[in-house]
């Protein structure tokens, strides 16, 4: 006599190539494949770049997200625990499917007080609701998050294009090096609104374009596009950077902003007469290790987490300079992008010290294909 067949799970899976590099859908593809769920688990992986009619058609409000299609009701679990929510809900699915298939209806008696189906159906369809909520609320925060860090993008080309100006009017520079200034700016300003365009399809941190990067030319122009900042006001720059120092694999565009972030952060803190230092380390064959370093009053040490946040300013120093609060925050974002950390070492009335790391060009990418196709042709 046949077995009796099992019921169908049909999951859904939309994820870009960036997600499904994460560990969490790592684990969870693994587990549908090689573990026993009492299911006959059918998994569908999609692209949403390629594929967007699934975000409408499934009210997707945030990717990751996997769809239970089968058996209904639909279900749709997002975020970063995507496999710790499928496991939770796995034995609920099974005890579902075992009613089921004996034919019961779960009627409630009334000496063991137990619920209707239509109450367990009722309660299903409540969590369900109340995940969706919670993962438009988290999508809602990011793009204020979003919004707030493209902001304060936007700021510096057009404080770089506002000084420029001054220094063309005061006759510092001729009109063609203002006109160059004004053009990258302008080209920067546009780079950043197409951004803004494109994060309703995709995830901020999927906006970089990693390349070898001569970290060293990156500093020099965030030097240089500040000095109105420092000129005058006897503030000391130094630069310790090696001349070995390897390329780093980074976003031009976004290291370049780390370095104005940092640069300005010390030039506002720093006080008249005060020194401000700049240096590049190749500790390791993985990793270049960047730090700003000010003489300004310093970070007390329970702070010295909590200013990477979103939106964070110093009750000690915010009376005093202006800002957001965001400009920290944009910086790890864009080193943890990179694959690299963030810190900062500090004591009050010493001043601060920022460090970041970010990796180095080791031929990633086609051209590291390339090269070792070459040496193999070559080879005897």
């Amino acid at each position: 006599m046949d077995p009796t067949p099992r019921q169908q799970l049909n999951l859904l899976l939309v994820a870009s190539r960036h997600h499904l590099s994460s560990g969490d859908l790592r684990s969870l593809i693994q587990f549908l494949e090689k573990e026993d769920c009492g299911f006959d688990v059918t998994l569908q992986v999609a692209d949403p770049l390629q594929q967007p009619e699934l975000l409408e058609l499934h009210r997707l409000v945030v990717t990751p997200a996997l769809v239970k299609l089968q058996p209904v009701p639909k279900q749709v679990f997002a975020g970063s625990s995507i496999f710790q929510q499928l496991r939770g809900w796995l034995p609920r699915w099974q005890q579902d499917e075992v009613v089921s298939g004996l034919g019961l209806s779960l009627k409630p008696t009334e000496l063991d007080g137990s619920r209707t189906q239509r109450e367990l159906q009722l309660e299903d369809q409540l969590l369900v609701l109340r995940q969706e909520n919670e993962t438009l609320i988290d999508r809602l925060q990011s793009q204020e998050r979003l919004l707030r860090m493209v902001a304060h993008e936007l700021r510096t080309p057009l404080t770089a294009a506002t000084l420029a100006l001054q220094s063309q009017q005061r006759g510092q520079i001729d009109l063609n090096r203002f006109r160059d200034v004004l053009k990258r700016r302008l080209e920067e300003i546009a780079l950043l609104s197409k951004d803004l365009l494109e994060v309703g399809s995709t995830r901020w941190e999927a906006l970089f374009n990693p390349q070898r990067l001569d970290l060293a030319s990156v500093a020099a122009e965030a030097i240089l596009e500040l000095e109105k900042l420092w000129f005058g006001r006897d503030v000391t720059i130094h630069t310790d950077i090696p001349a070995d120092l390897p390329l780093a694999y980074a976003d031009q565009r976004r290291m370049r902003q780390v370095l104005l972030n940092l640069l300005e952060n010390a030039l506002k803190y720093t006080q008249d007469g005060g020194t401000i230092a700049v240096s590049m380390l190749h500790r390791t064959n993985q990793w270049i290790q960047v730090s700003v370093s000010d003489s300004g009053p310093g970070i007390p040490e329970q702070e010295q987490q909590r200013i990477f946040l979103d939106r964070v300013r110093l009750p000690q120093t915010s009376g005093g300079t202006s800002g957001f609060g965001v400009g920290l925050s944009v910086c790890r974002r864009i080193v943890e992008v990179h694959g690299g950390r963030i810190w900062v070492i500090s004591e009050p009335g010493k001043g601060a010290c920022f460090t970041f790391t970010v990796p180095v060009w080791q031929g990633q990418g086609q051209e590291k294909m390339s090269t070792a196709l070459t040496e193999g042709q070559s080879a005897p």
